[in-house]
């Protein structure tokens, strides 16, 4: 399996990294707040971090949800924080226009689950140097990666992670196949971070906006270290029940810690 450097650590190696914070963007304040509290439990527990947000959340369920702040105001907060709490940093992007101007801030560009297969946005990513991060989406099996991850490296990028979120079951719901952490990483050859949070989103839950069955992403995020994940991907909000998305399968600062020292004592046995 690849390993993928960043910054003073190896993704993929001896120590467990987890990409966490906010789903959008909202304000300033809650991300400094949630990145400064992250990076925290993340020093004391031995745990690379990564802070992750999306300035702009393209896919929403209608046009009133909320998308975040846009590109300009969003990546000057990712800046600030980046340049004031030293912390590396991913975000999305949703067009490949928007590419280069996220590299300029971002460590790891990550392509959105939706967006996984579109030919443009990949290469553009890839072409910025930086670090890849694609989201498998619900729609694709493990192996159907390969032919996705093979663009980035077509491009001359071998800086990959693959992050898996399940695969669509029936309607609105997701199931996780563990069996992928082996394919994706043995098989495929690519470090597998699994989203602890949006593996339990149920989309268009609410009508108008996703649902999501948080009490399922402790024991999910345990089981996919104990498969051999390298990493983790959570959404984290100071207080989920006021988050202006995805609320609904968000943890709480308060709760991050535990969750975050009983997945590395699993990882440790890996």
């Amino acid at each position: 399996m690849r390993t993928v450097k960043l910054n003073d650590f190896i993704i993929g190696e001896d120590k467990l990294t987890i990409l966490a914070g906010p789903c959008a963007t909202e304000s300033r304040e809650v991300s400094f707040t949630t990145a400064k509290k992250l990076k925290e439990i993340c020093a004391k527990l031995d745990i690379n971090f990564v802070f992750k947000t999306s300035f702009d959340k393209a896919n929403r369920s209608s046009l009133n949800s909320y998308r975040g702040l846009g590109i300009d105001e969003g990546l000057k907060i990712l800046k600030d924080i980046k340049q004031e709490l030293s912390i590396p940093i991913v975000t999305d992007i949703h067009e490949p226009n928007q590419a280069q101007i996220a590299a300029e801030v971002a460590d790891i560009i990550q392509i959105p689950a939706f967006l996984c297969r579109q030919t443009d946005l990949l290469v553009a990513a890839a072409n910025t140097g930086k670090i890849v991060n694609i989201k498998k989406g619900q729609f694709l099996s493990p192996y159907q990666m390969e032919s996705i991850a093979k663009k980035i490296i077509d491009s001359n990028n071998d800086k990959i992670l693959i992050t898996d979120r399940g695969t669509s079951f029936g309607y609105n719901n997701l199931v996780v196949d563990f069996r992928g952490v082996k394919i994706i990483q043995e098989e495929l050859g690519y470090p597998l971070i699994f989203d602890a949070t949006h593996s339990v989103q149920i989309p268009g839950g609410h009508g108008g906006s996703s649902a999501g069955e948080k009490k399922f992403v402790s024991l999910l995020a345990k089981a996919a270290v104990a498969a051999g994940a390298k990493g983790l991907f959570f959404e984290v909000h100071p207080n989920p029940a006021q988050a202006l998305c995805d609320g609904d399968n968000m943890l709480s600062l308060n709760e991050c810690e535990e969750v975050f020292n009983i997945c590395n004592k699993i990882f440790k046995l890996q």
